[in-house]
């Protein structure tokens, strides 16, 4: 059981870096690329379409990939990120296998397309150029083309990228992952599903369910359990920090809590733990809360008797004496949706988009900033969005980390702030961000992996499994 936590933790961390490189970078480009080889090396994965003959990167490869089927196939948001990031994983190393290797490849999981003859590709030279873009009559005599059923090529069709015929489709073999992609998105949906299906038998499971639960809202970044910086905050330090270090979530809860007087339950246990992870004590705590409660409804005695012991509890002074851990974004994105007056919950997951909108726009959110937020939302990128209003609040070209956690957020806010981060941003004349061109950066890429016959089945071995339906 600690190996399949530990391998379903690393592959998790994977996912998270695709999700982040594939939002910051062009897929295609070396920069991606690069970063992507580096991370699949750093976690012990499979890169470079397994390279070298490494049976534990491939097992670990192929059990962590199962293990997250079962946590992430437990509900609709769940199943669509895992298909996601799995999708942009294989996409790349698809595209690093060599054109044999491809060709070896699609025999092997049964996508071998028609390949056209040199006469009937000669005779539909002027269509194959006129409907594919970037192909001259010489490029088209240069590529071989695929007959595929429109069905199988229907993404290239929206696209207006293939030319049809009689119910088929020219592909052109640059475009072929675009057909294995749909095909694993088919296949890897199906199966998502049949193993939600499956479900119940597992969940008799006492030592699997646990696992599983914990994974689908895992948090991979540091324990912010332990205070570093505990009573380095004062109280009266709070307002202005609320509104230069907290992230929107946390913002909001204190703009709730300043306004109103009074959290419910799930605002208090989100932001109260958040304010004990950035270093607040517990008798600052019980200062704080007394202090804005009374202020409202609740009387000094009332508060004393109803909420100071929950405070209590949370710090670990009551009850089962469990020291509790600030929550991370996945936990907040995940469970407890707010319902009408909370202000608990992430703002980019649980708000309406023009009410997010207006928010950011009281916030001085800059209108192209407002857009990328709310096409990353639309994307479904919560904690990138996250990270766009970080960035944007604090005028960083690029925040240089994947954001997990509300008190990551703060930390790196303060070390920004305090001088401990370069400020990168660049600014064009009318004052406007200017993002880098990623896809411009070039780094020389080690060479492809040789695809002699021996190597060539051991490099698609990989690949493969991505097409088992079990």
């Amino acid at each position: 059981l600690v190996e399949f936590e530990s391998f379903a933790i690393d592959r998790l961390k994977l996912l998270k870096v695709v999700e982040n490189l594939g939002v910051s970078y062009v897929r295609s480009s070396e920069m991606y690329k690069t970063k992507l080889e580096a991370e699949l090396r750093k976690l012990k994965f499979p890169y470079r379409a397994l390279a070298e003959d490494d049976y534990e990167a491939r097992r670990k490869d192929h059990i962590s990939h199962f293990i997250l089927r079962l946590a992430y196939c437990q509900s609709e948001d769940l199943r669509r990120w895992f298909l996601q990031q799995e999708m942009d994983l294989f996409r790349y190393r698809f595209n690093e296998l060599t054109e044999s290797l491809m060709q070896k490849f699609l025999e092997h999981v049964h996508l071998s397309f028609e390949a056209i003859g040199e006469d009937l590709k000669n005779e539909l030279a002027n269509e194959l150029s006129a409907s594919t873009p970037g192909f001259t009559l010489a490029k088209v005599k240069e590529q071989m083309f695929y007959k595929v059923g429109l069905a199988d090529a229907v993404d290239l069709f929206r696209a207006r990228r293939v030319f049809i015929k009689d119910g088929f489709a020219y592909v052109p073999f640059k475009e072929i992952d675009v057909i294995v992609l749909n095909n694993y998105r088919t296949k890897l949906s199906k199966a998502l599903a049949l193993t939600a299906r499956s479900l119940p038998s597992i969940q008799s499971d006492e030592r699997l369910q646990p696992l599983l639960n914990h994974l689908s809202h895992s948090y991979v970044g540091p324990d912010y359990s332990v205070q570093k910086n505990t009573g380095k905050i004062s109280l009266e330090q709070i307002d202005a920090l609320s509104v230069k270090s907290f992230p929107l979530c946390m913002r909001q809860l204190h703009r709730a809590l300043r306004d109103s007087h009074h959290l419910r339950h799930g605002g208090r246990m989100q932001y109260g733990l958040f304010l004990k992870g950035i270093g607040l004590t517990l008798e600052q705590a019980l200062e704080f809360w007394k202090k804005e409660f009374i202020r409202g409804k609740v009387d000094a005695d009332k508060f004393d008797k109803g909420y100071a012991y929950s405070i209590r509890h949370s710090y670990g002074k009551e009850g089962k004496r469990t020291d509790y851990t600030p929550y991370s974004c996945m936990k907040i994105i995940m469970s407890n949706p707010p319902s009408q007056g909370d202000y608990h919950g992430c703002p980019f997951r649980h708000s309406d988009p023009e009410l997010l909108k207006q928010k950011l726009q009281s916030y001085k959110i800059p209108p192209s900033g407002i857009t990328q937020i709310l096409e990353l939302v639309k994307g479904v990128h919560y904690q990138l969005a996250c990270q766009k209003y970080f960035e944007l609040t604090h005028d960083v070209d690029d925040i240089g980390f994947s954001l997990n956690h509300p008190n990551q957020y703060f930390t790196e806010s303060q070390k920004l702030l305090s001088g401990g981060r370069e400020l990168k941003k660049e600014f064009n004349n009318s004052g406007n961000f200017q993002q880098k061109n990623n896809s411009q950066e070039s780094i020389n890429s080690s060479s492809t992996p040789t695809s002699s016959n021996a190597k060539a089945d051991t490099e698609l071995e990989g690949l493969e499994a991505y097409f088992t339906e079990d």
